[in-house]
């Protein structure tokens, strides 16, 4: 590179003046660029850290790799305890990329980035210096996680959506079964709510499972049980790491808090106001055992307590 010192030169003009935050390690980890884009997308300037091995504190309030670092001291073996998207070969060629979230401390803004360094060797094969780009794609990872919410979300009620429910049932299946913990599931539906509808009008039908919905969601207490809504009028509570008995306490709790909401159904022949039944299963996951059999005794509760006159917990056999 020496041998060419306007090729450098060029080179070095260039990424001074990319529109990319882009800076450069030397072979002893030390900032040999840190290009303008870098300056204002950090807020720190080339002459603090030009010569130094402070390029860190850029990105992070305590002292850690940044994926130049990584290629720079050959430690790829520890990119996944660094990125939240482990980092993988670039398709670029021998370089890696990765992203994550990093609250930059200078300018106090928590962004999403995404990064790619790559080494730079010499006709020997030396490394000469790693380049590591940043981008901000903060933006780009709201929006994406704005759409998927909305493909777990029903749009009505705000509760995940049965889509959700199948997907979540299955990873809290599987997690049950390996710790040997209980795993236990309510499903809920509001009593004789055609009528409710019929008599009310669907404007009111829709305010009616929205209150329902906010009131199972204001139920829970805990951050890993969780409502959907499956269907209609019907609803189902995940609750993992949980018995019988608790999964009922639960109802109970709900139970109340719908009778607060005092929602008035003139056509209900349970009660004067909205009410629940609803069918709770419990059970320790197991290989001779499926999601579709817990899900189908439930069934069979809900449908025993609406049997039995509704506005009622039924318990399924274990």
């Amino acid at each position: 590179m020496t041998d060419h010192p306007q090729q450098n030169d060029f080179a070095v003009n260039l990424l001074e003046h990319l529109v990319t935050a882009t800076f450069v390690l030397d072979r002893d980890g030390k900032v040999a660029i840190w290009n303008k884009a870098c300056e204002r997308l950090t807020g720190i300037a080339a002459d603090e850290v030009i010569g130094t091995r402070d390029h860190w504190k850029a990105f992070y309030a305590k002292q850690r790799m940044c994926l130049a670092d990584v290629l720079a001291q050959g430690r790829t073996s520890e990119l996944g305890e660094l990125y939240a998207v482990h980092a993988r070969p670039s398709i670029y060629g021998n370089g890696y990329n990765a992203e994550n979230w990093s609250v930059l401390p200078r300018i106090g803004s928590r962004l999403y980035l995404a990064v790619d360094a790559s080494p730079v060797y010499d006709e020997q094969g030396k490394l000469i210096a790693v380049v590591e780009t940043v981008r901000d794609i903060t933006e780009q990872k709201k929006a994406q996680a704005t759409l998927e919410a909305m493909a777990v979300t029903d749009e009505l009620t705000g509760l995940y959506n049965r889509r959700h429910f199948n997907e979540h049932l299955d990873q809290e299946w599987r997690r049950a079964m390996r710790n040997r913990e209980p795993l236990s599931l309510i499903l809920l539906d509001i009593d004789y709510f055609k009528q409710y509808n019929d008599h009310y009008g669907h404007i009111a039908g829709d305010e009616c499972l929205k209150s329902v919905a906010g009131s199972l969601q204001r139920s829970l207490l805990r951050c890993s049980d969780l409502a959907f809504r499956y269907g209609g009028e019907e609803f189902c509570i995940l609750l993992p790491n949980t018995c019988l008995e608790g999964a009922h306490n639960i109802c109970q709790r709900i139970r109340a808090n719908i009778a607060r909401l005092a929602i008035p159904h003139q056509t209900s022949s349970a009660s004067d106001l909205v009410t629940l039944s609803d069918g709770i299963v419990s059970t320790i996951p197991s290989s001779e055992s499926s999601p579709l059999q817990l899900v189908a005794l439930a069934d069979e509760a809900l449908y025993e307590a609406k049997a039995r006159g509704r506005n009622q917990s039924v318990k399924a056999p274990t």
